[in-house]
């Protein structure tokens, strides 16, 4: 994915971010996971996403290093997912997006 700016030579940190993390799902996902570890079939139900939608951002989330799968192969076999400490650093802009959301939306 290019960005305009990086077209024109330039580089804007605030695209490049949103580019990275800014999808409806990725954030939901994100934002999600902020309480901890979930096994994928919890992600599903509490962010209302598609299994094939989920498992595409799951995939994209740690390809960009925000999100660790861990797989448990104990009977029955469970995939969970968590925050990478790059994941955690999105906590206070989360934070700071519901705040700015309270006083403006």
């Amino acid at each position: 994915m290019s960005s305009h700016a990086e077209e024109e030579g330039e580089f804007c940190p605030v695209i490049d971010s949103v580019e990275q993390i800014g999808s409806q799902w990725r954030l939901i996902v994100l934002h999600d996971l902020q309480d901890g570890e979930k096994r994928f079939n919890e992600l599903k139900r509490s962010t209302g996403a598609s299994s094939r939608t989920l498992s595409r951002v799951l995939e994209d989330l740690q390809e960009t290093g925000f999100v660790e799968r861990r797989v448990e192969t104990d009977s029955p076999i469970a995939t969970y997912y968590e925050l990478t400490e790059k994941g955690f650093s999105l906590c206070p802009v989360f934070d700071e997006i519901v705040a700015w959301a309270d006083e403006w939306l």
